[in-house]
C-alpha cells in the first residue's frame, strides 16, 4: 500500500484522464450545434467562431421533437417499471436460494449479457411482427426490457445477498408470511439497489438507439434516439441540426444523473447493509 499523499496525485492523473476522455467529446458536441453549416468543416473555426442558435431554433420549432420527446419518457418509464416488476423478486429469489441451480441461472443471465445486441434483431423482430406488436410502445418496451432485465438481476442481487436471513426469519417468527416478510423486511433493506437499478435503467432505455431505430417504423413514434438519426439523410448529414437534437436530448438524462449521483455514487459501492 502507499502512503496516502503519493496515491493523491495518481488519483489526481486518472481522474484527470477520465474527465478528458468524456468531457472533450461533449464539448465538441455543444461547440458544433452553435455552429453554422458553414462553419463545420472549416479548420479555421474549429474552435473560435460566431456562436448561433440557428440549429437550436430550427430544432425547437421542429413538431417531431414534443413527440419524440414524449416517446422517449413513456419507453424508459415502462422499460424500467416492466424491469423491476420482474428483476426485483428475480433478484430475491437468486440470493435467498439455497440449490446448486442457483449457480447454473447466474451462468445463464451472465451469457445473455454476452449475446451481442445485433444478434436478437431478427428474431425479435419477426415475434414482435408476428404478435403485431411491431411499431408500438409496447413492443419496444418488451424488447428493451429483455435487454437490461438480466443485468438488473446481476446488480441488484447481491443487495439482498447482504440483508442478514435472521433479520427475515425473525418477522417469520413473528406471524409475517414469506410475502408479507419480503415487503416489510427485505425490499426497505434492499432500497439502495432498487434506486440505483431504477436509475440507470431509466438512463440507458432513455437513449437505447438500436431497438427504436428498427422496431419503431413509422416517424410519429420515433424516439429522441431515432430522431437524431433522421438528422442524417440522403442529401447529407445536418451536423449542427444533430447536434443540438443530441444536447437537447441528453438535457433530462443530465438532470437525471445530478439528482441520482449521489445515489449511484453510494448505492454501488456500500450494497444493501452496511
Amino acid at each position: 500500500m502507499y502512503p496516502r499523499k503519493r496515491r493523491e496525485p495518481v488519483a489526481f492523473a486518472i481522474r484527470v484522464v477520465l474527465y478528458a476522455l468524456y468531457g472533450v467529446p461533449l464539448l465538441w458536441i455543444v461547440l458544433t450545434s452553435l455552429k453554422s453549416s458553414r462553419d463545420i468543416f472549416t479548420s479555421q473555426a474549429t474552435v473560435f467562431f460566431t456562436p448561433t442558435l440557428e440549429a437550436y431554433s430550427t430544432a425547437l420549432a421542429d413538431p417531431a421533437l414534443a413527440s419524440s420527446m414524449r416517446q422517449s419518457a413513456i419507453i424508459a418509464v415502462g422499460t424500467t417499471s416492466l424491469v423491476l416488476f420482474c428483476a426485483v423478486p428475480a433478484a430475491y429469489a437468486l440470493a435467498r436460494a439455497k440449490t446448486r441451480l442457483v449457480v447454473g441461472g447466474l451462468a445463464v443471465l451472465v451469457l445473455l449479457q454476452m449475446i451481442p445486441q445485433t444478434a436478437s434483431l431478427i428474431p425479435l423482430y419477426w415475434l414482435l411482427n408476428s404478435t403485431r406488436l411491431l411499431d408500438t410502445n409496447v413492443g419496444l418496451i418488451l424488447a428493451d426490457s429483455t435487454l437490461f432485465l438480466p443485468w438488473a438481476i446481476l446488480l441488484m442481487r447481491p443487495f439482498f445477498a447482504r440483508i442478514p436471513i435472521s433479520i427475515e426469519e425473525a418477522s417469520l417468527l413473528d406471524g409475517a408470511r414469506t410475502l408479507r416478510a419480503f415487503f416489510a423486511v427485505a425490499l426497505p433493506l434492499a432500497r439502495n439497489g432498487v434506486l440505483v437499478v431504477t436509475s440507470v435503467i431509466l438512463l440507458v432505455s432513455w437513449g437505447e438507439f438500436l431497438y427504436g431505430v428498427t422496431f419503431m417504423l413509422s416517424p410519429r413514434n420515433y424516439p429522441m434516439s431515432a430522431l437524431i438519426a433522421q438528422q442524417s439523410g440522403l442529401y447529407g448529414i445536418n451536423w449542427p441540426g444533430m447536434m443540438a437534437f443530441g444536447v437537447i436530448a441528453v438535457i433530462p438524462v443530465f438532470i437525471l444523473y445530478i439528482a441520482s449521483y449521489r445515489l449511484l455514487r453510494n448505492g454501488l459501492t456500500l450494497g444493501a447493509v452496511k
